[in-house]
């Protein structure tokens, strides 16, 4: 399943965060990268990213995002549920995802269209990620990034 189309509540959730990202980055403490989980057409819980705020590099929008759904469903499983994030996940984050039971995620701004920073393993693109779930996970990319590219281009968001 690897790519898929948005369904109109992704894309709404994914219209918020952008909207979100673009006034965090102007923030002194605040990086301009947020996430939601999409379950059952409605947002469930937000992340923003807290690696600069909270001196802790694991904590990825997407990682605070299921974290946030997580607590508020309280249970682990997030299985049926979609990551919509501005930026798109980390390896990271992708792994986190499918520890989670995720098996959707739609993102705007894509790997090849930002800077390096974004991504410790260049050569292993979300292509490969799927593979390796046996094609149990579906992504959608380049979902009104045009509105968030210039967030992440440089990497100095």
């Amino acid at each position: 399943m690897p790519q898929i189309a948005p369904t109109e509540a992704e894309t709404a959730a994914l219209a918020r965060a952008i909207t979100r990202a673009n006034g965090l980055a102007k923030s002194d403490t605040r990086v301009g990268i947020v996430a939601a989980i999409v379950m059952d057409d409605e947002v469930i819980a937000w992340g923003d990213n807290h690696v600069l705020a909270e001196d802790d590099p694991t904590r990825h929008a997407e990682m605070v995002a299921i974290t946030n759904a997580c607590e508020h469903l309280e249970r682990t499983s997030l299985k049926g549920a979609t990551l919509v994030t501005t930026l798109q996940p980390c390896e990271m984050c992708l792994s986190a995802m499918r520890f989670a039971g995720i098996e959707r995620v739609v993102f705007a701004a894509q790997k090849a269209n930002v800077a390096g920073k974004y991504f410790m393993f260049q050569g292993l693109e979300i292509g490969d990620f799927a593979k390796a779930c046996d094609d149990a996970f579906g992504w959608s990319g380049g979902t009104m990034e045009a509105d968030v590219l210039p967030l992440y281009a440089d990497g100095q968001e």
